[in-house]
């Protein structure tokens, strides 16, 4: 028989004695790797860490911001006006500077030993110690003069104290990569964009410009900051014992460019304007000048300039009179460029009769004033009164219209209220309410005195009378239609008074300058004296004009007004009409439109194109 009890304790006492086994052996596997870790914390924390130091490799994980590209602003046919381009900034840690690097002096002691094949004396090593100190501000002169810093700066780097500062922004990533060779202690290569305005003064005024840190300061740069100015992003780098960053390791999350900002404006007109403008405020020695070119049919800004410019690119010492778009900005009394309206008005409203005649005589009393016309034109219709020009006629339509009507008419026109264009502190100009108007007041108004506009409010206004009677808002981006646009007259009032306003431009009007072979013209001039603190100068002129072309359907509108010009001829149909002239032509033609003016088309086809040079 089996004793299977026996059997059953035999088998129990086996798996003991394999389990005590095993746990020896795990216990002997643990204080080895036990032994292997506190050999590798003492290799790291002691014999590595000397090692590494000595090498000069005390390195760490740092996390560090990456710039995002600026959007691009280009004009309506994808040419640049404002663009990014990669750029280095070098910054200096002074205090980090002025520490010698003892790693550096380290390797030149080796290298001297070796190359003498024994040890160095203390003598020789401070000679080391001092060669290096000769050699660091050597360098350091090496890199003010890479720069184009004053060598005396040198001096202030190595006895300051300061944490950190910057010795150049937005340099060419040449120039900053023979910085960095140099590897002087504490000097730091940041990578960035700068921004640069490939047409320069052209149209400087609109883009504006961003500061160091290229932000919008001005202009549409100021306007549209969040749309161009993209997301930053963001990486891990490896830092030596110097901070210097001398290895990525990894992104974390990607800059996100700004986007494109497509404008309204063509550059070849703009361009054209500005050439013009140019030329006829040095001519005619004026203080400054603006012109603006709107779309008759969309309200789009084309163009708007000014002089004196300045260069975005190169902007050192600028005064806020240089960089302000006056165009948009500044105001003036518009003068006679109004009185097409005043007409309209009188006939959209019936008070103005079909063929009713106005005696003028050169003076009539108001009140206790005296409106006056350059010469006694006798008697005038509406045509007479806009092609003369005359502030008697123009004055008596307007005291037969209801002040609040008047009134309504020039402010459904925009005047005194802001043209919307979205640009910073744009103009809303001033327009005194009717119920403050005096029998003078309406008449003075009838002919631009007493109200204040922009140049963009003006050519605004002239949509009314080019859109048979239409009034579109402004804008200065690129746009398919003009939702906001809302009729002020009608078409038929709108049609005569341009009809009107061709007179103006013959041998018998007061803006002969102002024709345009090839095509119809109309508008109007203005010849505005300028306020001062004791009331209106007898020297000093606004010279205005404000037209169309062609005239039979509008495309293009055109406000030229120069600021006190003093060479000589003052008159808006002598100094202004000329720029329209010049600019209206070439802008036609650039914008393909054909000729309606067929006993003209001759002269045209004949006709030379001359460019003025800047």
């Amino acid at each position: 028989m089996i004793d299977f009890r026996r059997s059953r304790s035999h088998k129990a006492r086996k798996p003991v004695s394999d389990f005590s086994g095993r746990r020896k052996f795990v216990v002997s596997l643990l204080m080895a790797c036990m032994l292997v870790l506190v050999a590798r914390a003492v290799d790291l924390q002691v014999i590595s860490k000397k090692y590494l130091k000595e090498q000069g490799d005390m390195r760490h994980v740092d996390e560090v911001t990456v710039s995002a590209y600026r959007g691009m602003i280009t004009d309506r046919n994808g040419a640049p006006l404002a663009i990014s381009s990669p750029v280095q900034t070098v910054s200096v840690s002074p205090k980090q500077l002025n520490v010698d690097d003892e790693n550096q002096i380290l390797a030149l002691e080796k290298k001297r030993k070796k190359a003498q094949g024994q040890p160095l004396t203390v003598d020789q090593k401070n000679e080391v110690r001092s060669d290096y100190k000769k050699d660091k501000v050597l360098k350091i002169r090496k890199m003010l003069k890479i720069l184009a810093l004053p060598s005396q700066k040198s001096t202030e780097l190595l006895n300051t104290k300061s944490k950190f500062s910057y010795l150049a922004q937005r340099i060419n990533p040449v120039i900053a990569d023979q910085v960095r060779a140099l590897e002087l202690p504490g000097v730091n290569v940041l990578h960035g964009f700068k921004r640069f305005y490939p047409t320069g003064e052209v149209s400087g005024h609109l883009i504006g410009f961003t500061d160091v840190d290229d932000v919008g300061q001005e202009g549409l740069e100021r306007s549209y900051e969040n749309l161009l100015k993209g997301i930053p992003g963001s990486k891990r780098v490896i830092r030596d014992g110097q901070r210097q960053i001398i290895g990525d390791v990894e992104n974390i999350k990607e800059p996100i460019a700004g986007k494109t900002l497509e404008l309204s404006i063509d550059q070849r007109i703009q361009y054209l304007a500005y050439r013009e403008l140019q030329w006829a405020v040095n001519h005619h020695k004026a203080k400054s000048g603006s012109l603006v070119v709107l779309d008759a049919k969309s309200g789009e800004v084309l163009a708007a300039v000014n002089q004196p410019s300045f260069n975005p690119n190169t902007k050192t010492n600028l005064k806020e009179s240089l960089y302000r778009n006056r165009a948009l900005t500044n105001i003036f009394e518009p003068g006679s460029t109004v009185k097409p309206f005043v007409v309209a008005a009188a006939m959209d409203g019936g008070y103005l009769r079909s063929n009713e005649l106005f005696e003028t005589h050169g003076i009539y009393p108001v009140g206790k004033h005296t409106v006056k016309d350059v010469h006694n034109y006798g008697t005038l219709d509406a045509t007479g009164v806009l092609k003369k020009s005359s502030n008697i006629g123009v004055a008596k339509m307007a005291l037969k219209m209801p002040p609040d009507y008047f009134w309504g008419i020039y402010h459904k026109l925009g005047f005194g209220v802001s043209a919307g264009s979205g640009f910073p502190n744009e103009a809303s100009g001033n327009l005194l309410d009717y119920q403050r108007w005096r029998e003078f007041d309406i008449a003075t108004l009838s002919f631009g005195y007493g109200l204040n506009v922009s140049a963009l409010q003006l050519a605004r206004s002239y949509t009314a009378l080019a859109d048979d009677g239409v009034l579109h808002s402004v804008s200065l981006l690129k746009r398919d239609e003009d939702i906001d646009a809302q009729r002020v007259f009608s078409a038929k009032t709108a049609k005569k008074v341009r009809a009107m306003l061709e007179t103006v431009i013959t041998k018998e009007g007061t803006a002969y300058e102002a024709r345009v072979d090839g095509y119809r013209v109309a508008g109007k001039t203005g010849t505005v004296k300028k306020a001062g603190s004791h009331g209106y100068s007898e020297k000093n002129y606004f010279a205005v004009f404000a037209g169309m072309a062609p005239a039979s359907n509008p495309r293009l509108i055109i406000v030229v007004m120069i600021d006190e010009p003093s060479a000589g001829d003052y008159y808006g149909g002598l100094v202004s009409a000329p720029v329209f002239s010049k600019v209206m032509a070439g802008a036609l033609r650039i914008m393909e439109v054909a000729p309606d003016e067929e006993h003209t088309m001759p002269i045209l086809l004949t006709k030379k194109g001359v460019i003025r040079p800047l």
